[in-house]
């Protein structure tokens, strides 16, 4: 047998069976792009989402996981986190920014990386948690294994953007809160949520 079509890179692709510790991310975006670009839910090809409004490019290859859902269960990470009820999920896959010294200079593409931590970020009082992960084997990261691992000046480029990129040009109004910055233990945890979650709400799919 064979595949008439292009897997959607959320419903098609697999996580691998290495999860939590390695993962397989699908890449909209990498740090030249001067574009947003999303994943279609409906076609699973690349759009162009907006521009981006600053100069502020992402410091890292960003995108999602595939077959993972922001849902119920990974909202309650963050309201348990916060000491909080109200947070619910974005009803995205989980994002993942990847560090590598590789340039890669076009997303659409599939990468098997090493969750290490992440961010824990709520947009509009919605959960929308920023993995970090490092490529596998990569030559300057691969050798991280937790958030202490990585220099803070990576750090505050990743916070500067996730805490901006959503701002709309001459508003003091911020969309996005960056709660807390958390290791790889509770990474993993988002991520068994997130595959959950996706069960749950995309059973008839799989």
């Amino acid at each position: 047998m064979f595949r008439q079509y292009k897997a959607h890179p959320w419903h098609g692709v697999s996580i691998g069976n290495l999860y939590p510790e390695i993962v397989t991310a699908f890449v909209e975006i990498v740090p030249t792009d001067t574009v947003k670009y999303e994943v279609d839910k409906d076609s699973g090809y690349l759009s162009i989402d907006r521009p981006q409004k600053y100069s502020n490019v992402i410091p890292a290859l960003y995108g999602f996981l595939p077959q993972t859902y922001s849902g119920q269960l990974v909202a309650e990470l963050s309201n348990k986190a916060l000491g909080r009820t109200d947070i619910i999920g974005d009803g995205d896959p989980v994002d993942i920014c990847i560090l590598t010294e590789k340039d890669i200079v076009h997303g659409d593409l599939l990468v098997k990386c090493r969750p290490i931590g992440g961010f824990r970020l709520l947009d509009s009082d919605e959960a929308d948690d920023k993995l970090i992960a490092v490529m596998r084997n990569d030559a300057i990261y691969g050798q991280y294994r937790n958030m202490s691992d990585v220099p803070e000046q990576i750090i505050e480029r990743l916070k500067h953007y996730f805490t901006t990129y959503k701002d709309i040009p001459g508003s003091d109004k911020r969309r996005t809160e960056l709660a807390s910055i958390y290791d790889v233990d509770v990474a993993h945890e988002v991520i068994r949520c997130a595959i959950n979650d996706y069960k749950e709400n995309f059973w008839m799919i799989r």
